[in-house]
């Protein structure tokens, strides 16, 4: 899907109009949140590179914690929007 963000998925089946935007930047796709319950967050977080994401992830599971936090982020879906789109 496309709007005037760029390409984005939704990442949560319980809160359908939070999106996932990514784009390909440099050669690494990257990912930037957009929630219209919290806009504070798009304007607060630049976009991540995937690799930036995948280390942040591991350190978090290394603090124990029970969610996953790579759950949003679906570097298949982000490829394929990326593909469609070129």
């Amino acid at each position: 899907m496309q709007d005037d963000r760029g390409f984005y998925y939704t990442p949560s089946l319980q809160e359908p109009e939070t999106r996932m935007y990514v784009r390909k930047n440099d050669g690494s796709i990257e990912f930037r949140l957009w929630n219209p319950h919290h806009p504070e967050v798009w304007d607060k977080h630049q976009w991540l590179p995937y690799e930036v994401i995948k280390n942040a992830a591991d350190m978090y599971r290394q603090m124990n914690k029970d969610r996953n936090p790579m759950a949003l982020y679906d570097i298949e879906i982000a490829r394929r929007l990326i593909a469609d789109g070129e």
